[in-house]
């Protein structure tokens, strides 16, 4: 079920309503049957692998609450379980492609069979978030949670169930034993962040997609001036449909009481790589953090080892977003970036261009123009398109493409300023602009009824599902 669907918008007001109206004991109930009713609209059977995971996660963590002395045991048998599933539906065709490779290579002519296998909405996250509950209990930082239905909720709830934020359990788990009183305030600023984003989702993703995929899907016809925009629309592209889809799950969890982490934080006006990771899908940026990067030994310890962290940690990041190449290529060229900053910072320090606010925009500048290159792997199709993508991008400028037209790349471009412009006022504090939060009630609605209205007339509906969900 998809947020941008008349299904959705059916079905999110009557579980919020129920909520609401039903005695506390059975709310949470209530939100498990339609967490899996949500995922079960795409297909049934997907419900057996949540379920699983739910299964195996739960009994490890009653187990090493129970038997503090085969803590180990047990978090390894979650573990290798979990990633053995993850591993067989999103990276065994993968695994095997490079088995093959290698075979040829070496002139055994032999090759491994790949399997038709439809990778499961959302697999990624739910299992990361699950794994992430399993090393809590084992290092101590939480109780395990003896009620099934409770930490089956907590898995499968379904605004953050299939693109994250991936939640800790820390933050969400106590929020299932809370009782939560209905607060108008707390409803309206819940479906105001999801007005906006839903603005992000249809009025810019949707809108510059079809260009992006124009130009990405047939690069050999299209020269570098074309590529160019379609990278910078790309850029704005997934910033949208990711961030929109986790403005909107944070929204409807809002409606209902309950506080997700916030995912994104202007990412695009980061002076730096260290800090877009800190503003960029921070759910996941942080969980490989805590339980990744700092586990490697992060930066206390030798230069050498901190840089391999460094790298060892955004490779895993770029396979974990798909089994293809162009995704190690996107996490590696981060972990180079990110290597590169960490040794300037620290045996070039005179190298900074300061902290005025002319410096810092060129340093915005400067992580913006690295971040949108990048995001050329991320969205090229092979490694080979990627590679023609730059060739093109830096030898062969010509005439624009004009894709649907100038007046949707007009609309496409509007849509966008506009969101700069909210980024630009929240990143610089002016807070008295934000009509939709005014404290004068009458101007707060009639924002928010425009921004709807913005929505409807230059919103495209006809767009399919988020990004994120083939990760």
């Amino acid at each position: 079920m998809l947020f941008n669907s008349l299904a959705f918008l059916l079905f999110f007001p009557l579980v919020t309503i129920g909520y609401w109206v039903l005695p506390g004991r059975y709310r949470n109930a209530m939100l498990l049957v339609a967490s899996y009713y949500f995922y079960m609209s795409w297909k049934p059977v997907y419900a057996l692998l949540i379920l699983s995971s739910t299964l195996t996660t739960w009994f490890c963590g009653i187990k090493m609450g129970a038997d503090q002395r085969r803590n180990k045991r047990w978090l390894t048998l979650c573990l290798v379980v979990n990633l053995a599933i993850l591993f067989s539906f999103k990276y065994l065709n993968f695994a095997a492609g490079i088995i093959t490779d290698v075979l040829q290579f070496t002139g055994l002519g032999l090759s491994v069979p790949e399997f038709d296998i439809l990778l499961p909405v959302g697999i990624s996250f739910y299992t990361f978030q699950a794994i992430g509950y399993t090393i809590d209990v084992y290092r101590g930082n939480i109780a395990a949670e003896r009620h099934l239905g409770t930490y089956a909720l907590f898995v499968s709830f379904f605004p953050q169930l299939v693109a994250g934020p991936i939640e800790r359990a820390r933050n969400l788990l106590p929020q299932f034993h809370a009782r939560h009183a209905f607060d108008g305030n707390t409803v309206t600023e819940g479906l105001r962040l999801m007005v906006w984003g839903y603005f992000m989702k249809l009025c810019i993703a949707e809108n510059v997609a079809p260009y992006v995929d124009a130009v990405f899907n047939n690069l050999p016809n299209h020269n570098g001036t074309s590529v160019w925009l379609a990278t910078l629309f790309f850029t704005f592209q997934i910033f949208c449909d990711f961030g929109g889809y986790s403005l909107i799950a944070i929204g409807a969890a809002r409606c209902m009481g309950f506080t997700l982490m916030q995912n994104f934080k202007r990412p695009y006006l980061s002076p730096s790589v260290k800090e877009f990771w800190h503003r960029w899908h921070i759910s996941l940026s942080s969980w490989f953090g805590e339980y990744v990067y700092i586990p490697l030994g992060g930066s206390r310890c030798s230069e050498a080892r901190h840089q391999r962290n460094l790298l060892v940690t955004m490779l895993v990041s770029g396979l974990w977003h798909g089994a293809n190449w162009t995704f190690v290529c996107w996490g590696g060229l981060h972990g180079l970036l990110l290597s590169l900053y960490s040794l300037k910072r620290k045996f070039l320090p005179w190298a900074t261009l300061g902290t005025s606010a002319a410096a810092r925009t060129v340093n915005v500048a400067i992580t913006f123009v690295l971040a949108m290159l990048c995001w050329v792997f991320f969205r090229a199709n092979t490694m080979h398109d990627a590679l023609l993508a730059f060739n093109k991008m830096f030898t062969q400028p010509g005439l624009l493409f004009n894709g649907e037209g100038k007046p949707a790349l007009l609309m496409a471009a509007l849509m966008i300023a506009l969101l700069i412009a909210k980024e630009l006022k929240d990143e610089l504090g002016w807070h008295r602009l934000d009509l939709m939060h005014s404290r004068r009630s009458w101007l707060a609605i009639a924002s928010t009824a425009a921004m709807v209205i913005v929505i409807l007339l230059c919103g495209n509906f006809s767009g399919g599902q988020f990004i994120y969900f083939q990760f």
